[in-house]
C-alpha cells in the first residue's frame, strides 16, 4: 500500500562510462531513507534482489536514496501530513 514501483526498461544509460548493461534505483520515502545507517541495510538489500534479478554485478547497479518529509507527499487530495 506505501510502495510505488516504476520500471523503465530499454533506456540508453551508461554507468562508470561504460553503455553496458546497468540499472538505477531511485528510492524515496518517509522516515524510512533518512540516515546512512539505514540506508546501508536497504542498500545491501536492494542489491541482493537486484543481482540476483537482473543478472548484473554489483558494479553495475547504483541506488539513490531520498528522504521525504509528509507534505511532499500528495494522496486522496491532499498531502500524507494529513492522513
Amino acid at each position: 500500500q506505501r510502495v510505488n514501483v516504476t520500471v523503465r526498461s530499454g533506456l540508453p544509460m551508461v554507468l562508470s562510462g561504460s553503455a553496458e548493461p546497468c540499472a538505477q534505483l531511485v528510492v524515496s520515502s518517509i522516515g524510512v531513507v533518512g540516515t546512512a545507517g539505514q540506508n546501508q541495510k536497504h542498500s545491501a538489500r536492494f542489491f541482493d534482489v537486484l543481482t540476483a534479478q537482473l543478472g548484473l554485478s554489483q558494479e553495475r547497479i547504483v541506488i539513490r536514496f531520498y528522504p521525504l518529509e509528509p507534505w511532499q507527499i500528495g494522496k486522496n487530495r491532499t498531502v500524507m501530513t494529513f492522513l
